[in-house]
């Protein structure tokens, strides 16, 4: 039996913060606690940017605390979409990517 299910990437930094504390563990808190969204993993990179094409990264003689951070989560495509609609006003829209997938 196959279920198809939504797949979402939210790009952020360690360093970026929520309203009360880290953004990461604000999402968490959101995708846990109040969507109950299937599974949730977080990714720390090792080296990334963004707009500013300022390259954040880490090494030996430099570890920076500011490492890119990729937040990813599936779900049905309703509970998602819900999910996603709660992040808004956390961080901006195109931090967010999805796309559809078949769970096996």
């Amino acid at each position: 039996m196959t279920n198809d299910v939504t797949i979402v990437r939210i790009y952020l930094r360690e360093a970026d913060r929520g309203r009360r504390e880290s953004l990461m563990k604000e999402i968490l808190k959101v995708l846990h606690d109040q969507h109950r969204v299937k599974g949730v993993t977080v990714f720390r990179g090792v080296a990334g940017f963004g707009e500013t094409d300022e390259v954040y990264g880490a090494d030996l003689l430099h570890i920076l605390t500011s490492l890119p951070l990729v937040i990813e989560f599936f779900d049905t495509s309703p509970r998602v979409e819900t999910a996603i609609e709660a992040l808004n006003g956390l961080l901006p829209a195109e931090h967010i990517v999805s796309w559809p997938a078949v769970q096996r």
